[in-house]
């Protein structure tokens, strides 16, 4: 028998809530397999099966907050091997009594256990409920305790939820662990930093005409699409080299310029939530590099598998509703970060266009926002200002297909 526990989740991370386990007592685990699925104050992760062999105990069970290190379950590992990490109190619980040394104790008579109550009724909870009743019921946020069934034992049946729908349209839909985190920090960030907003127009044309040629060639060779975000977050890396003070913190009456420009990317959890894991070092990133990155970030997100570490060190973040369609944003900045930017909506509009002569002209180009909110506390508006204003030059002007 061979016990699993809590592993160590990543730097400053001492405990964890134990929020799913995706065995059952009795069930066969292969190694690396996911096993259960943990939260802490930084991110959700589901993690790997240690081991191989059967499910023999889960003490932690859903909901338990746990230390690192402490036992989560116990395995039968199938090798006859003893436990090589049974805490003290395990032990106590299994060893037997010592022997006297020179002379047997009495046996005492123990009284008979008293009888077992008979089971309890089936509740809400516990009733057997079809996979599209549980679904429904999970959709809606909606404890089967407060449905009336009327099939079968009073077994609930899809009629019966929907008519609770209807008859009581007001559905408590608790929050989430990572929905209260995400709360907390903006509510503290609102409360620490005096936001500002600048925004400004950004002509993508040059941009959009190096992703054309090469959309198709780019997808078959990655994967996935070649969006804005890595030219845009190119074009920031740029930015910061002339204006240090965008990607910084706020310290003790101190404002500390960070030497490295680890880019911090909001990602959307199917909308039950949001994470920002880090780029690092993306300053010395090429932008074929920065666009498979930003790929590799999301996707590891949306799977559960990033690590507490993942979602440190960051010291500038971008977060990117433009997808939506959004004119501009006013994003929450990243404590302990002074900087957000948000990369809005990009559509094709009229704008006017200059010739080498001086010559305008109107011509169809792509365009769209850049959002930046910035703590007042760093620097002032003029700052924010002209560090935008690099931004959409190098945007506008790069020669992207060298990029590429």
């Amino acid at each position: 028998m061979a016990d699993v526990l809590l592993p160590q989740l990543g730097e400053a991370i001492t405990e964890g809530t134990i929020t799913r386990w995706f065995k059952q007592v009795g069930d066969t685990v292969r190694l690396d397999e996911p096993l259960y699925e943990v939260s802490t104050d930084k991110v959700d992760s589901e993690v790997p099966s240690p081991l191989e062999g059967v499910l023999l105990e889960i003490v932690a069970n859903e909901g338990a907050v746990v230390e690192v290190g402490a036992l989560l379950a116990r395995m039968d590992a199938g090798d006859g091997a003893g436990s090589d990490a049974v805490t003290a109190e395990a032990a106590a619980e299994v060893a037997p009594p010592p022997a006297a040394a020179s002379s047997r104790e009495p046996a005492v008579a123990v009284p008979a256990p008293p009888p077992a109550p008979p089971p309890a009724q089936p509740t809400g909870a516990t009733r057997l409920l079809s996979p599209v009743v549980r679904r429904l019921l999970a959709d809606h946020g909606l404890d089967p305790a407060r449905v009336t069934g009327t099939g079968l034992g009073g077994r609930i049946t899809r009629a019966d939820v929907e008519r609770f729908l209807r008859e009581n349209p007001d559905v408590a839909e608790p929050f989430n662990p990572i929905r209260r985190r995400t709360g907390s920090h903006m509510v503290a960030s609102k409360s620490t930093s005096p936001h500002v907003l600048t925004a400004m127009e950004v002509d993508y044309e040059g941009v959009e005409t190096v992703r054309q040629a090469h959309r198709a060639a780019w997808r078959e060779a990655e994967g996935s699409s070649l969006t804005y975000l890595p030219f845009i977050v190119r074009a920031v890396v740029e930015a910061i080299a002339d204006y240090p003070r965008i990607n910084a913190s706020v310290g003790d009456d101190e404002l500390i310029v960070h030497g490295d420009v680890n880019l911090a990317v909001a990602v959307d959890l199917d909308f039950q939530g949001l994470v920002a894991p880090v780029l690092r070092r993306v300053d010395s990133l090429s932008l074929t590099d920065i666009a498979r990155g930003i790929v590799d970030m999301a996707g590891r997100a949306r799977s559960r598998r990033l690590v507490p570490d993942d979602l440190a060190g960051g010291t500038f973040t971008v977060t990117n509703p433009g997808q939506y369609g959004t004119m501009f944003q006013f994003p929450i900045i990243n404590q302990p970060q002074v900087a957000i930017l948000s990369t809005d909506g990009v559509s094709r509009k009229p704008v006017v266009v200059v010739d080498e002569g001086g010559e305008e002209s109107i011509a169809i180009h792509s365009v769209g926002v850049l959002a930046l909110a910035w703590d007042h506390r760093a620097f002032d508006g003029a700052y924010a200002a002209a560090f935008l204003g690099r931004v959409r030059q190098v945007i506008e002007t790069r020669d992207w297909e060298t990029e590429l």
